[in-house]
């Protein structure tokens, strides 16, 4: 049986030896920090920004003298006064290309619209039949193709347009042709 020492009692081990202290301070991984560091600077940030109006803006190319005008020194006063707006630049049809789908059941169909599209003079790289749901004739765009997605469907009498979606291509437009598309 072990004996311990009473209160108030030394004996020769006990001076000896220090008692161990069990205290400790565990510092959390480096990951922890990093998070907890991350965390607390994105808070800031939202503080401090969260009232500011946004700083983003359009800057627009100076516009191209054409030709047959010549670059003076000196500034016009109609030119410092007044800035005049781009106009739109013109589509070219043929340089968009244009796949037509037929989602009716009708047979042909696909190929009297890439017809009649290649007819007034789109560039038209495809036709084929379209397996799913669509609701209406559509015509498809990836977003810089836009105009010419609403140029396509206005010259070929389709009402509705919409962005490209799942496995469309990104550089051309889409007609899907459903029971109600224009002959």
């Amino acid at each position: 049986m072990a004996s311990f020492p009473s209160p108030g009692r030394t004996t020769a081990s006990s001076t000896t030896r220090r008692p161990r202290d069990e205290r400790g301070v565990a510092f959390p991984s480096p990951l922890v920090m990093l998070s907890v560091l991350a965390v607390a600077m994105a808070a800031i940030t939202f503080v401090a920004t969260r009232d500011e109006a946004p700083t983003e803006r359009r800057v627009d190319t100076a516009t191209i003298a054409s030709a047959d005008q010549t670059p003076s020194a000196e500034p016009t006063a109609e030119a410092t006064d007044t800035v005049t707006p781009k106009p739109k630049p013109r589509l070219n049809r043929g340089e968009v290309y244009v796949e037509v789908f037929n989602n009716s059941g009708i047979s042909g169909l696909a190929a009297s619209t890439a017809t009649r599209a290649t007819d007034i003079g789109w560039s038209v790289v495809g036709e084929d039949n379209w397996v799913g749901n669509i609701p209406t004739t559509t015509v498809y765009f990836p977003p810089r193709l836009q105009a010419a997605g609403k140029q396509l469907a206005l010259d070929l009498g389709i009402t509705r347009t919409m962005p490209a979606v799942g496995v469309m291509k990104r550089d051309r437009l889409t007609v899907i042709l459903t029971t109600d598309a224009p002959r």
